[in-house]
């Protein structure tokens, strides 16, 4: 048997050492683990959720990567058909990793009514358009249709609706400019859905309709396309992938990924990192103090029994080590607890919502978690290491110890 784990497990199942002086020493090193564990958690969580959640209303408004016509156009309308007619499309078969492509074309509009006007973006999309994002925006009516002849069908944002008091299954006008010598001509639409994705950047301006309007506005032909949208299986692969588009695209057609397209978001995004970074090492420092406070506490009051043990023959590492498995015990239950409350305080904002957020600055309504069971296990293995490694030299005071003054009873 294990001689150094043996005293361990009489000392901690020791009556006497559970109300010793040191037990509310150890209380508080216990706790203090708990906290920094919840801590961390909370900040791992809502920081990766955010991140998350701020990138998937990007991608869902742009796909993972653009694929567009080479030119000087800087605004959100397209100009430049592109034929349909590639060979990556509808499948992009030459690059791993990309899970759907898509053709959409935007043309500029302003909608209409008795009182009020406002300019957005009619953003066409057809048969292909991936629904997925837009299902969890939804929050009237239902998404278009548009794989049968072509409709009136529009999808527009409750920022818009709101602004020009539309409801679901309310008609508009929409204008829309032609040359300069020709009248502008003016298209009626029908909202079926009205969606809320709290990027209130991309709300105000697009509104989703038949891809075949906007040919036939821009008196295209119907294998002529303004760009598409490529997406992908991995994010985190998305600066390779976006690399492989542009070299398996023809010479006249770039490709773009939305973290340089909106490099400021994706750029401010990133300080989350730091700041959890920064939370979890504080965190650890926090905690690992209290430990080595609470050892130093158990090997001044167990100084006796080191200088008995220290007489029968045991050397200094194997009376640390007794130490150390006592201290990881104490790890061992504050991470327990600290998993414990943190997880269910997780758990509980993941389904019930309970923290609210600010959309206008944080482009969500309640604080988003993330749970991974990876992040979650490489924080415990992590703490208990580092928390550890900090306990190894103040446990170095036991070889300071001098077996004869030790053992004095008196």
């Amino acid at each position: 048997m294990n001689f150094e784990l043996f005293i361990a497990k009489r000392i901690i199942g020791n009556k006497t050492y559970k109300s010793s002086v040191s037990a509310p020493i150890i209380k508080i090193g216990i706790a203090a683990i708990a906290i920094g564990i919840i801590v961390m958690l909370i900040a791992i969580a809502t920081g990766l959720g955010l991140q998350q959640k701020i990138r998937d209303k990007v991608v869902a408004f742009n796909g993972h990567i653009e694929i567009t016509n080479y030119d000087s156009n800087a605004s959100d309308e397209s100009q430049i058909p592109i034929s349909i007619n590639q060979d990556f499309y509808p499948d992009f078969e030459s690059v791993e990793g990309i899970k759907h492509v898509q053709a959409v074309a935007t043309k500029f509009g302003i909608i209409r009514t008795e009182t009020d006007f406002e300019g957005v973006v009619v953003k066409g999309v057809g048969a292909d358009y991936n629904w997925d994002y837009f299902e969890e925006f939804l929050v009237d009516g239902k998404l278009p249709d548009y794989s049968q002849k072509r409709n009136e069908q529009v999808l527009i944002s409750s920022y818009l609706a709101k602004r020009l008091g539309f409801v679901v299954g309310g008609k508009f006008q929409t204008v829309f400019a032609e040359q300069i010598d020709k009248l502008p001509r003016i298209m009626n639409f029908e909202i079926v859905g009205i969606y809320n994705s709290g990027f209130q950047e991309l709300d105000e301006k697009f509104l989703l309709a038949d891809l075949r309007h906007v040919q036939r506005l821009n008196r295209w032909e119907s294998d002529q396309v303004g760009n598409f949208e490529v997406f992908i299986d991995d994010f985190s692969e998305i600066e390779s992938i976006s690399q492989h588009v542009y070299k398996n695209t023809d010479s006249h057609l770039n490709a773009i990924s939305i973290t340089q397209k909106y490099y400021t978001i994706f750029e401010w995004i990133k300080i989350f990192d730091n700041n959890t970074y920064g939370i979890i090492a504080i965190m650890i420092i926090v905690a690992g103090i209290n430990m080595i406070t609470a050892l130093l506490v158990l090997i001044l009051e167990r100084t006796q029994m080191i200088g008995i043990l220290k007489a029968l023959g045991s050397s200094n590492w194997t009376i640390r080590k007794v130490f150390l498995y006592n201290a990881s015990y104490l790890i061992g239950l504050g991470l327990f607890w600290g998993n414990l409350i943190g997880l269910g305080l997780l758990f509980a904002q993941k389904y019930l919502k309970l923290f609210p957020l600010n959309p206008d600055t944080y482009y969500v309504s309640t604080a988003p978690v993330y749970i991974s069971w990876d992040y979650i296990l490489l924080l415990n293995i992590g703490t208990f290491v580092a928390c550890l490694l900090m306990l190894l030299i103040p446990s170095v005071i036991i070889s300071k110890i001098s077996p004869v003054k030790a053992m004095r009873f008196d």
